[in-house]
């Protein structure tokens, strides 16, 4: 491949895969040399491992496929290598860190770059509504299903598709269909995966997943009259949106302008929801609401509750009782959160949180340490075998009455638990108008039923 600008994509097994089949696949100006994995990201966690983008998905120019390191070896990489340009392809992180990331490829003689959603969106034949956000766990899989929902019932053929975790055999997982329990166990999904696809299957909902997002999206125009794309993260979508909602969270007020690629999305969008105002102080709400001005003055604003809903008929398992919370592990973990669902709903109902730190197993010590904002939580985590493990040690050792899971998925079937689970869950209300429902309204009228 000579003459060829020799490039490292860094990225966190989604997006710089997507970057990599829109943009460098096929394409003989570039020679792709290696992914990164990124460290500050959950998968992080699993350290080095021996994988490649397999030849199988890299297409004709690289028959041995694309090596993947750890982000630490990049420099050590483009100074052995000749790297011309690094890409930056991967979300949620701060303004600052790009630039660092940005000044490291730099000091060592490659360009960096950030390429634009103008080349990295497919155009789809059906209608895309797009869910996006500026952080993660601002409320996007909540909204997201509501939209659903509401072209559901409006008698539309609805299918969803997710940003990708793809952290097993990525021949096997290039495009994956989940609509029942087994589908999860088919796919050997992460508990990070069943987070977001188990919400869905749930409310007997289709959603599609995977690495290849063009075969992804042929098989879902076969049996979708509208395609929802559920962003992982502050994901930008990977479809061209003819509606595009942006999540923001007041209980993380600026976050909308200090974090890469949810700035992107604040400034793209047809509409902001204004998420969890039922949690959120007033002056923080003002700040984002100035910040939205700004960032994007002509976007509708929907302002929306963020409700906290106990598995029927168990709230009294949690009243007075000794309680253990485990929360959503991306919103924990990277996402910066202190608390979710789980610690709202042990505060609304009474319940006298454990300290799960003096009990921690194994590589949980590491997840502790490694995100300082995590206290009185346990965060769902599970990217091996190893890692479920200890998290189902922790979970038992600590001398709790029962667990609140305010992870998305049923930790019940994932574990074996020694004590009583209580599940929680946010659910999405609109307040006033314009709303979620009146967009959607609007929008299909202009893509009537087959």
């Amino acid at each position: 491949m000579a003459n060829k600008k020799k490039v490292v994509i860094i990225g966190a097994l989604g997006f710089d895969f997507h970057c990599f089949n829109t943009v460098f696949r096929d394409n003989e100006e570039y020679e792709v040399c290696a992914f990164t994995i990124a460290g500050e990201q959950n998968v992080g966690t699993l350290e080095e491992q021996d994988r490649k983008y397999p030849a199988e998905l890299a297409g004709k120019l690289y028959p041995n496929g694309i090596p993947m390191i750890i982000e630490p070896r990049m420099e050590a990489f483009i100074k052995d290598n000749g790297i011309d340009e690094v890409v930056f392809a991967y979300s949620d992180v701060p303004h600052a860190e790009v630039m660092h990331k940005g000044s490291r490829a730099l000091s060592y003689g490659a360009n960096y770059r950030i390429i634009s959603p103008k080349y990295t969106q497919i155009k789809s034949n059906k209608p895309v509504v797009a869910i996006t956000a500026v952080r993660t766990g601002c409320g996007k899989s909540q909204v997201s299903r509501a939209v659903y929902r509401f072209l559901q019932e409006k008698g539309y053929k609805v299918v969803a598709v997710r940003e990708p975790m793809p952290y097993g055999d990525l021949i096997e997982q290039t495009c994956m269909r989940f609509a029942e329990y087994s589908d999860l166990d088919k796919y050997k999904c992460t508990i990070e995966e069943r987070e977001e696809y188990e919400p869905y299957i749930e409310q007997g909902l289709v959603i599609y997943s995977g690495v290849d997002y063009q075969k992804i999206l042929d098989e879902a125009e076969k049996e979708a009259d509208i395609i929802v794309f559920d962003g992982g993260n502050n994901e930008i979508s990977f479809y061209v949106p003819d509606l595009m909602f942006t999540v923001v969270d007041p209980l993380r007020p600026g976050h909308e302008v200090q974090f890469h690629p949810g700035e992107v999305n604040a400034r793209m969008c047809h509409a902001f929801v204004l998420n969890k105002l039922n949690s959120a102080k007033p002056e923080d709400v003002k700040i984002v609401e100035e910040n939205m001005k700004i960032l994007n003055p002509k976007a509708a604003v929907l302002r929306t509750n963020s409700l906290v809903t106990v598995e029927a008929g168990k709230e009294g398992m949690i009243d007075g009782k000794n309680v253990l919370v485990v929360e959503d592990g991306p919103t924990l973990t990277h996402g910066n959160m202190a608390y979710g669902a789980g610690m709202i709903a042990a505060r609304e109902h009474n319940g006298k949180v454990v300290d799960p730190k003096p009990y921690l197993v194994g590589g949980m010590k590491k997840v502790f340490k490694e995100f300082p904002q995590l206290d009185d939580i346990v965060p769902a985590m599970g990217y091996n075998d190893e890692q479920i493990k200890d998290m189902e040690e922790t979970i038992n050792a600590v001398p709790a009455d029962v667990v609140i899971d305010g992870s998305p998925i049923d930790l019940g079937k994932l574990i074996k638990c020694n004590k009583p689970i209580v599940r929680v869950d946010y659910d999405i209300k609109s307040l006033g108008t314009p709303s979620i429902e009146s967009m959607l309204e609007e929008f299909i009228v202009k893509f009537p039923k087959n």
